[in-house]
């Protein structure tokens, strides 16, 4: 096969991200393309065995791989409440449901292996099943190939002799489920051995049982000679890659590894000051364990706190950030508008999450674009970029950097909980390929007179900091004089002012990439998008043969956008809220025929359910 959708399912103690991660990570390493897609609950631990705490991890992989996939070709259901939520989807609460393949998480003719074990009268029942028979009950067609797998017997049976009681053993179950679709897909043992011993190198104990349990896994397949073909993926595009060394990335891990090569290469500290909130987290915890990279992570006591560390490191001279996800953006704001008064280098990574309030803090959403471009008071402009893949949260991170060290600016980095714990191969780069920074540092001639209010050609304002001798100053929330950089209240000068940040802010677009048109840029229908929805929109792009444009820079917009947009007779922006990017569209291009195609239903697009719309 070309490629290939896996899904891993089961209760939140079962370790399906681990499992999940695991298979991804080994895909990533022997030179597939992968896709992947954590989708779990936000309750802390529902009950076990029970609908509301199923934990599910998608990945697609092989070449051309773009999303984690629509549905599933292989499913492993560890229990009765995984198989019901995967065979019934997003309808898995309504009791007459049955088997619907616009609906379900597998396609008809998939493969589901299901741990027989965990089908009992009390876990049927926890799951609310109404027969004894859920497979019957679902509907599920006889077209779909059912493995029943005796799970846990076989991984007690393969830990009998070990000094584990019997809860640890029992967590050693999705070990054999992955043993065994290591055997499906006829993936080299001594490799997958080699990465689990590197995931538990923190618990050594670990490693031997584990071990154990997956080999038996993979040769319990092997052995028996499951009624099921393996499955053998065709040589990977990813291998004729550009050289260099691949791994699979985390978008959360990216966005830190880019926030500390921007360090790097600007010759500054990092200091990142924020408040941990799902799904942003990961961020902070990677980079306050990065103090041999001399990283100062700082958790504030509360959002507002942490976005005002930052602030005062930025007047200290550092490159400062903060992380957060919708609700602290939210609280941030009034201290961004600080940054933006004081012309102060600050980057804010919003890591978006289903909303209002605390929503869905584990699924996915585009609902903050508005409040980045716009969620502050007074005439408050800030650069706004949005990454579009796990992998490329490491290149805005970055770019993120340069455009605030260059231009004294905030800037809004958006990500979302899609790209934040999803996975992708990606080239780690080396620190020579990766463009200048050139912080906008104060010339040496203005030394003795040098003044906040001072700018380049460009109308960006110099920076200067605490400790440079020649260059002492003041700098305040408060309007100043367009020449003295002193309080100000005259009207026509707060008029110079707030046109002043405006044009420092566009001035940004002649330094950005053009857009560019990817797919068919002959055909008359453009898909547009912005941020994480890249890889969808491209899978339905090529099957609509038709064109896409895909935006990173969201304010200041590419120069050539117009030019770009007008070239089409029908423009369908496609985006996971009810519609902000085009609105945004709309005030900028009016006399554009701009229609739009929304979700939001805490889950990335179904490339299908785009192709259906754009046919009609």
């Amino acid at each position: 096969m070309k490629k290939i959708v896996v899904r891993f399912c089961g209760d939140s103690g079962d370790g399906m991200q681990l499992t999940g991660n695991m298979f991804a990570q080994l895909g990533a390493e022997l030179g597939h393309e992968i896709s992947t897609l954590p989708d779990f609950p936000a309750e802390i631990r529902a009950p076990q065995g029970t609908l509301g705490g199923v934990s599910g991890f998608q990945v697609e992989l092989g070449s051309d791989v773009y999303t984690p996939g629509d549905k599933a070709d292989v499913i492993v259901a560890m229990n009765a409440a995984a198989l019901k939520v995967c065979t019934l989807g997003s309808h898995f609460n309504h009791p007459q449901a049955h088997f619907d393949e616009q609906f379900s998480l597998f396609h008809r003719n998939a493969i589901v292996i299901v741990d027989t074990d965990s089908l009992t009268d009390k876990d049927l029942e926890k799951a609310q099943y109404h027969t004894d028979n859920p497979f019957t009950e679902l509907g599920i067609p006889e077209t779909v190939q059912i493995v029943p797998v005796a799970l846990t017997t076989l991984t007690k049976e393969a830990l009998k002799d070990s000094e584990m009681d019997n809860k640890s053993v029992l967590k050693c179950r999705n070990m054999f489920a992955l043993g065994l679709i290591y055997w499906l897909f006829d993936e080299p043992m001594e490799k997958a051995i080699h990465l689990l011993e590197d995931k538990f190198k923190k618990k050594p104990a670990l490693i031997a049982p584990n071990t154990k349990v997956m080999v038996d896994g993979y040769n319990y397949g092997q052995n028996l000679a499951l009624n099921i073909a393996q499955i053998h993926l065709e040589e990977s595009g990813a291998k004729h890659q550009e050289p260099g060394r691949y791994t699979s990335i985390a978008g959360n891990k990216a966005t830190a590894w880019g926030l500390i090569a921007a360090a790097e290469k600007a010759g500054k500290h990092l200091f990142l000051g924020s408040y941990p909130i799902t799904p942003a987290t990961d961020i902070l915890h990677e980079l306050a364990a990065r103090k041999d990279m001399n990283v100062m992570a700082i958790q504030a006591e509360d959002e507002i706190a942490g976005v005002c560390t930052a602030i005062g490191a930025a007047f200290a001279g550092d490159l400062a950030c903060t992380t957060t996800s919708g609700p602290g953006l939210s609280l941030k704001s009034e201290a961004i508008g600080l940054a933006v008064m004081a012309e102060l280098p600050l980057v804010v990574v919003d890591v978006q999450r289903g909303g209002p309030s605390t929503g869905l803090p584990t699924k996915t959403e585009q609902t903050d674009l508005l409040q980045a471009l716009y969620g502050r008071n007074g005439e408050c402009p800030a650069v706004v970029l949005a990454a579009s893949s796990s992998a490329n949260c490491f290149d805005f991170a970055y770019e993120a950097c340069k455009i605030a060290l260059e231009n004294m600016t905030p800037v809004i980095l958006m990500t979302d909980t899609y790209l934040a714990n999803g996975t992708a191969l990606w080239r780690i780069p080396k620190l020579a390929e990766l463009p200048k920074i050139n912080p906008q540092s104060v010339p040496e001639e203005l030394k003795g007179k040098y003044n906040p209010a001072l700018r380049d050609e460009r109308g960006v304002r110099y920076w200067a900091y605490p400790g440079m001798e020649g260059y002492e100053h003041r700098n305040i929330g408060l309007e100043r004089d367009a020449q003295r950089g002193t309080i100000s209240t005259n009207p026509e000068n707060h008029e110079v002012m707030v046109k002043a940040r405006l044009h420092k802010i566009a001035q940004i677009a002649d330094r950005i990439p053009e857009l560019k048109v990817q797919c068919n840029a002959a055909s008359d229908t453009l898909l547009v998008g912005w941020g994480s929805t890249e890889g969808h929109l491209h899978a339905a792009a090529d099957e609509l043969n038709c064109a896409l444009a895909q935006f990173n820079y969201i304010c200041p917009l590419p120069k050539n956008t117009r030019e770009v947009l007008s070239q089409y007779k029908r423009i369908v922006v496609c985006e996971l809220n009810t519609g902000q990017f085009a609105a945004y569209l709309r005030t900028q291009f009016p006399e554009l025929p701009i229609e739009q195609y929304n979700e939001i239903q805490g889950q990335p697009f179904a490339v299908e359910r785009i192709v259906n719309y754009v046919k009609g």
